[in-house]
């Protein structure tokens, strides 16, 4: 067992508590996901580029098929062998590591694909929401230009760069550096981003992994920045709204330097569940990027780590539970899926 690993941390109740647990967020991100992406496919009100948006619904159901399973798997394979996996341990000493090195070529480490998945699916869901926020400003500043500026073509191609982009991120500290392995972390019970140490010493490159935090945080910046310009028009238009219906000011010609444009009660509240879901993400993934920048440093929080890590796995069941509250349409989709689910057979009917 590496040295971190204590009986507090390690032990066979905990292993046992913390397969539950993951075991239980596992069912919920796949069922969750799976009704969301049902009700995106069969539902029409849907079939818009903000639905398409929505695809973010597939990136958190590859972590509650992938990567969560794949934790399931290896923390039940230590509690039921004596030894761990050939692949466990991705220390320089380790075949996979050895071979990266140059070395024998050891067996294949599965982190090497688990690991990217998580990043790629953490930075999928943070641009999918810049997007989303995208849209609805433009949604809310120019009506009259939504249908011409967000357009089906336009909104996936948007979607596939993001995915790209994401990961390619992903593994830039892989394709950017030898320094770097994948091994399975037994304080996060997930596949970790790990730099090989040379007597002890993290590598000169070693703050290349401080590239995940910032573009997490400039892109939450982003979102924030539009959210602040959507909710300014957004309160311009019901003061002015307020005025007019106190006979406060004239309406005439849109006097009185109030908000032009007047956006509809589903744009308004689109965008306020937007601006939750941004809240929810940037609460989640500020955990990850303190314990990201004190590992360059050199720390290691064992205990920190695993609830970390693991708040953000949990931000991939949250979307469906904020969309289930906030969007009227989500709701209704899901009515009408299960009411379509339960109907009796024609032939009853008659």
């Amino acid at each position: 067992m590496p040295p971190l690993c204590t009986p507090c941390c390690c032990g066979v109740l905990n292993r046992t508590l913390a397969v539950a647990f993951m075991v239980l967020l596992a069912f919920a991100i796949v069922v969750g996901n799976v009704v969301t992406l049902t009700v995106f496919v069969q539902t029409r009100q849907s079939r818009t580029p903000q639905g398409y948006l929505k695809s973010l619904a597939i990136a958190d159901m590859m972590v509650g098929v992938l990567v969560v399973p794949f934790s399931v798997y290896t923390e039940i394979s230590l509690m039921v062998t004596s030894a761990p996996p050939l692949w466990y341990h991705g220390n320089p000493t380790s075949p996979a590591a050895l071979s990266s090195l140059g070395g024998p070529v050891g067996p294949w480490q599965p982190c090497m694909l688990i690991g990217p998945v998580f990043a790629g699916c953490t930075f999928v869901s943070i641009s999918t929401i810049f997007l989303m926020t995208l849209e609805r400003s433009v949604a809310i500043l120019w009506p009259l230009h939504k249908d011409a500026l967000v357009t089906r073509r336009r909104t996936l191609l948007l979607i596939l760069l993001s995915w790209a982009a994401s990961f390619l991120l992903a593994l830039a500290p892989l394709i950017f550096s030898g320094n770097f392995t994948l091994e399975y972390n037994e304080c996060s019970r997930m596949c970790n981003y790990s730099p090989l140490l040379f007597g002890g010493r993290l590598p000169p490159d070693a703050n290349i992994l401080l590239v995940f935090p910032a573009f997490d945080f400039t892109l939450l910046g982003g979102t924030l920045a539009v959210n602040i310009v959507s909710f300014t028009s957004i309160r311009l238009y019901t003061r002015k709204r307020k005025l007019l219906s106190e006979g406060s000011l004239s309406d005439a010609g849109g006097g009185g330097g109030g908000c032009l444009h007047r956006p509809s009660f589903s744009d308004i509240k689109a965008a306020k569940t937007i601006g939750i879901l941004t809240f929810a993400f940037t609460a989640s993934f500020s955990p990850i990027a303190v314990f990201v920048l004190g590992n360059v440093v050199g720390n290691t929080w064992c205990n920190f780590s695993f609830f970390a890590f693991w708040i953000l796995t949990g931000n991939s069941c949250c979307n469906v539970i904020i969309y289930s509250v906030r969007d009227h349409r989500f709701r209704k989709g899901v009515t009408l899926l299960f009411q379509r689910e339960r109907s009796p057979p024609h032939a009853e009917k008659t």
